[in-house]
Order: C-alpha cells, then sequence, then structure tokens
C-alpha cells in the first residue's frame, strides 16, 4: 500500500474513533466528492472504524472502496430502524458505485404475437420494433415471459416446430408432440388459417386475462360446435380446456402450500454469490428473478441487505410470508420496515423441515445452478450440496477440496489407510493416496488413523518441489468412524499446528451413511438430501479405495510369505520375486534363465521355486 493511502487510513481511523456509539447512518466519499457507499451501523463508531483497521482481512470489494475513500460523513438516528429505513432512502437516492446490489443490467422482455402472418407465432423477444406484430410488455422477468409462451402454446396445442405455415402444410407425417395430444396438428392441413389465428387470439386472451376467462370462452365455443354438429371442432376445444385443466392442476399439486410467498435461497462459490427468489401465488409459479454478486460481503449481511432494498421499491409487490435458506442479522428490524410498507406483518422465516425446506432447497438449487453456468466446472447440484454442507457444520464457505479418510485391517499383519479427494464435489482420483501403517501391533484404528495423518501432513508442512497433493491445505477433513475418531485427527492437526475443519461420518448397523460426527456431538443429514448423497458417496468411496488396498496388501504379502518357505528363499530374494512376476501363473509360465536374472537368484534355487510351484506349495 503507497505511503499517502497509508497515512490517509490513519487519519479516517483516527476520525472514526472519535465517533458515537449510537446508531446511524455513514456515507463514504472518494476525492471528487462523490458517495461509493452508503452503510448502516448498531454502532457507529466500531462499525465505520473497523473499516480501517486490519485492512488484510477484507474482502477484494471492500479493500477496493477503503482505498478509495477521502472522508466520510455519519448521520446519527434516535434507533437501529431509522438507520435502516434512512440506509434505503439514500442508497435510492445516491444509487453508490459500491453497494453493489440490485443494479440490474439485463433489461426487458416481451411477448410478440407475429399478426401478419397466416399462421401466427408466440415468441419471446428482447426488443419492441415497428413492424405490425402485436406485442405484450415490457416483462423484468425473461423467465416469466418464457414459460408464459410456453403455458400458452401447451395449454391452446400451439405448434412449437421449426416447419413454416402455409409453406409445410401437408408435407411429411405429424410430429411426436402431435400425437403426445400437445400439438393440434396443423401440418395436416386439416385446420384453416382463420381458425388456427382465433385459436391464437384465445391463447393471447388467455395470457391477458388467466385460465378462468380462457375456460368460459372455450366452453361456450365447444357447446355451440356440438349443438352444429362440428364435433371434430368441439372435440379441438374439449382438448384445449383439459390442457388448461392439467397444467393449472399439475402447479397445484407440485406446490400445494404455496400460496402468496417468495422463497429466497444463496449459494456461493469463491468471490461469487447468486441468489434466486422464486415467487408463489395462488399455489402457482409465478416468477423466477436471478441475481449474481461478484465478490460479495458474507452472505448473512448480503440477505439484510436485499431485502431491506428490494422490497422497499414500489414496483416489487411484498407477498404474505417470505422464507429464506439462513440467518439474518436484524431479523426484526426487517420484518417491521416489510411490514410498515406493506400495512400488515410480513414475516421472515426461516423453514427447518417439511414442504417449505423443499420449496428452499428448489430455490438453492436453482441459485446454484446460476454458479454452475458461470464457473462451467461444477453442476448446479454439486454447488448446492457443497453450500448446504457447509452450512449445516458451520464453515465460511463450501469446502472446494475434501480429504476422506478410513483405515482397513485383514488380521493383525495387513493394515493400511486410504485418503480420497472430492474437489469441487467430485472424486478426484489421481490425488488419492494410500499409506502402509508400519510399527503398530495388532489392530488399532485410533493409531493406525493418527499415524497416517501425521505423516500426511507432515508432507503438507515440508511442501515438498514434488509435493504434488500433499501440498494442498484441505478445506475440510471427513474420517470414517465417530467421535473417537475426530478427537484423533483434531489430536493430530493441533500438535501440528494446523487448524482445519474434522467432522466423522457415522454409519448405522446397516452400514449406511447416518449422520456427520463432532466432538460436539452428531448432526443429523437425512432431512438434507443433497448433503446425505454427497456424504455417502464420499464415504463409501473412502471405504471402497481403502479395502481394496487392504486385499491388494494381504494377497501380496500371503503370496511373499508362500514364496519363503522354499528352500533358499529368504525374505528378500521373495520381495524381488514378488516385484518380477507378481503371479503363480508368471512364475510357471517363466524359464529358469528368466527365473536366475532376479537379483540374488541361482540355478538351484530357481528349479526348487519350479518344482513348488508344480506342487501347489506356493500362491
Amino acid at each position: 500500500m503507497p505511503e499517502e493511502s497509508g497515512a490517509a487510513i490513519e487519519r479516517l481511523h483516527k476520525k472514526a474513533r472519535a465517533l458515537t456509539s449510537e446508531p446511524g447512518v455513514y456515507l463514504m466519499h472518494n476525492r471528487a466528492g462523490e458517495i461509493i457507499y452508503v452503510g448502516k451501523a448498531k454502532k457507529l463508531k466500531n462499525r465505520v472504524s473497523s473499516y480501517f483497521r486490519s485492512l488484510e482481512r477484507h474482502t477484494p470489494k471492500v479493500l477496493a472502496m477503503v482505498l478509495q475513500v477521502e472522508d466520510f460523513e455519519t448521520i446519527v438516528t434516535s434507533s437501529e430502524f431509522e438507520a435502516l429505513v434512512l440506509e434505503c432512502s439514500l442508497i435510492k437516492l445516491h444509487n453508490p458505485k459500491y453497494n453493489i446490489l440490485l443494479k440490474d443490467d439485463k433489461g426487458y422482455s416481451y411477448l410478440r404475437i407475429s399478426r401478419s402472418d397466416p399462421y401466427p407465432r408466440i415468441t419471446e423477444v428482447k426488443q419492441k420494433t415497428d413492424d405490425g406484430a402485436e406485442y405484450i410488455g415490457p416483462y423484468m422477468s425473461a423467465w416469466v415471459v418464457k414459460n408464459t409462451i410456453d403455458e400458452a402454446n401447451k395449454a391452446f396445442l400451439l405448434p412449437t416446430c421449426t416447419r413454416q405455415f402455409p409453406r409445410d402444410l401437408g408435407k411429411g407425417r405429424p410430429c411426436l408432440n402431435f400425437h403426445m395430444k400437445q400439438c393440434m396438428g396443423i401440418c395436416r392441413g386439416k385446420i384453416s388459417s382463420e381458425e388456427y389465428r382465433e385459436t391464437v387470439r384465445q391463447a393471447v386472451d388467455y395470457i391477458k386475462g388467466g385460465s378462468a376467462d380462457a375456460v368460459k370462452v372455450l366452453t361456450r365455443q365447444m357447446e355451440a360446435a356440438a349443438e352444429a354438429l362440428e364435433f371434430e371442432r368441439a372435440a379441438r376445444c374439449r382438448d384445449r380446456l383439459r390442457a388448461i385443466e392439467r397444467f393449472a392442476e399439475r402447479q397445484r399439486v407440485v406446490y400445494a402450500g404455496a400460496v402468496d410467498q417468495d422463497v429466497l435461497a444463496f449459494v456461493q462459490s469463491g468471490a461469487d454469490l447468486s441468489l434466486s427468489v422464486l415467487k408463489f401465488r395462488e399455489q402457482k409459479l409465478v416468477d423466477k428473478l436471478d441475481f449474481l454478486f461478484p465478490e460479495a460481503d458474507p452472505i448473512e449481511e448480503v440477505r439484510g441487505e436485499f431485502l431491506s432494498r428490494y422490497y422497499s421499491d414500489p414496483l416489487h409487490e411484498l407477498p404474505r410470508q417470505i422464507l429464506l435458506d439462513g440467518g439474518l442479522p436484524d431479523r426484526e428490524l426487517i420484518e417491521r420496515l416489510l411490514s410498515e410498507r406493506a400495512g400488515r406483518r410480513v414475516p421472515v422465516l426461516i423453514p427447518k423441515r417439511g414442504d417449505s425446506l423443499k420449496l428452499v432447497e428448489m430455490a438453492r438449487l436453482n441459485a446454484a445452478e446460476q454458479l454452475s453456468l458461470r464457473s462451467q466446472r461444477r453442476t448446479g447440484r454439486e454447488l448446492a450440496a457443497l453450500d448446504e454442507l457447509a452450512k449445516l457444520l458451520g464453515l465460511e464457505k463450501p469446502p472446494a477440496w475434501i480429504e476422506s479418510y478410513d483405515i482397513s485391517n485383514i488380521g493383525a499383519d495387513t493394515i493400511v489407510g486410504g485418503m480420497v479427494v472430492f474437489e469441487d464435489g467430485r472424486p478426484l482420483k489421481s490425488a488419492y493416496k494410500r499409506f502402509s501403517i508400519q510399527d503398530i501391533q495388532g489392530p488399532d484404528d485410533y493409531a493406525s488413523m493418527a499415524q497416517m495423518l501425521e505423516r500426511r501432513f507432515l508432507r503438507y508442512q515440508a511442501q515438498e518441489p514434488d509435493g504434488g497433493t500433499f501440498n494442498r491445505r484441505p478445506d475440510l477433513l471427513l474420517i470414517d468412524g465417530g467421535q473417537g475418531h475426530v478427537a484423533t485427527a483434531q489430536r493430530v492437526l493441533e500438535s501440528l499446528g494446523l487448524a482445519i475443519p474434522v467432522f466423522g461420518m457415522v454409519k448405522d448397523d446397516r452400514h449406511r451413511t447416518r449422520a456427520i460426527s463432532s466432538q460436539g456431538g452428531e448432526i443429523a443429514i437425512s432431512s438434507h438430501r443433497s448433503v446425505f448423497t454427497l456424504v455417502t458417496n464420499i464415504q463409501d468411496e473412502t471405504h471402497r479405495f481403502a479395502i481394496a488396498y487392504a486385499h491388494k496388501s494381504h494377497k501380496k504379502t500371503a503370496f511373499e510369505l508362500s514364496l519363503t518357505k522354499v528352500e533358499g528363499l529368504g525374505e528378500k530374494r521373495a520381495r524381488a520375486l514378488f516385484a518380477a512376476f507378481r503371479t503363480k501363473k508368471a512364475i510357471l509360465a517363466a524359464s529358469e534363465e528368466e527365473l536366475c536374472a532376479v537379483p540374488g537368484m541361482n540355478i538351484r534355487v530357481a528349479r526348487a521355486l519350479r518344482e513348488a510351484a508344480e506342487r501347489g506349495e506356493i500362491g
């Protein structure tokens, strides 16, 4: 940091220490006098001074802002609630550079109906032009537009294929959509342009007025067609009515109980933070909004800032309740702010179980999917699982590098350990490591685990040039076992001066993953489906890897022992023979000259070995 900046930071820190400890709002100015950040504080002195000390602890975004601050001003308020209301008002007034939330540059979307075409289509466009078409909108959410078009096309059996009409009328067979009763089959050439255009008009009325009005109109048309003995037209009206009913019924079943509520979930990956907002009205998902915040503040702070700012905008309707995926500072203040704006109570809930939790998990999956599209490395489900695991274990951020350990022994002679790595929620087999446990008398899982972890993390501390995987510091350790294994691992890490989160993976009587263990007790994961699946996969993979190595080592040891029974073959020659031939079959296929080529072998011992192999005394 330049000397000039250091002096400015010290000056600002000194000014901040002189502030009052009352609640209020602070405004950060740059050298040009522009307001670049507005924030609120329960205690102005503590909050503002925190910006100008321990700069190395700041996120890149906060540090960049602090280094631009030339001065700040404060407004003292009589309560935290007044500070919250004033903060929202000042952010809306000044639109500061570093208050990044809700800066939307995605533009608007429109529904376009190509009225001039003999067979018009309903499509989504970003720009409204003077081309004779009918436009509905603008809509802030492209998701709403796409889903509205999809619903109308399915309800009124409109074509969505790439065929062009009237050019392709009567050419080729109807596509699969017609046979699945998702299209009226214009391509057959049996529906006139006038009737089709009338259907499109009904679809547009359905979009503008909703399903209830469309059902009434279609019912009258079906009855009129039946009275006029136009049975084919009556059947088409009946099919449209059924499609509308099926669509509405499916949403009522899927989102039963989701009445007038917004569901919010955040997912973090590195410095990026993603938010998905699902809006439910009358048991239907009516909108989905996505927000991406690069180099964001901690999730808890972003939750509070988003709620207070987003719902303070008159354009955003307040639902009956809001569901959140995690903790919210100043929850009572924010509930009060929202309730005063709505003129009724608006509770902010954090569900722990049931259908509400399932809706939160759906929002989390959508937020994770947005991040996965940005990173192009992980799937949305993998990101959601890692994010939920971090929340469940109290980690600061999702663990990108997870190491899992297990001990496997066959009798007292074969004791081995396995280290499995999951990077970004996926197994990284090139990073797996095997450990042959040494100098431990008899099966002792705790001592074996301690030896394996000590060897692994001594290699980490050494940072050898060819250390590879061992030079990487894991974000999380998972041990196959309960509290005893966790305590053993923590003792090893503490003795080496390392602070790495450690948890155990506990199985039930049927050897299925049951819970995550810590020194404070067990954490149930059965109700957290994505975490349960991830941890189960890690535990199963670790056990598979460790036991496979144990069987391989045991087989090798047993074969070497059987070789030492041959006269003239000691442990050293037996190891050399095993390294050269591996199996009894290979020894039988080898010539005496090939056997003698092994270090330490001679013709006499080679012949004795062949004879023992033929008699079945080795292997």
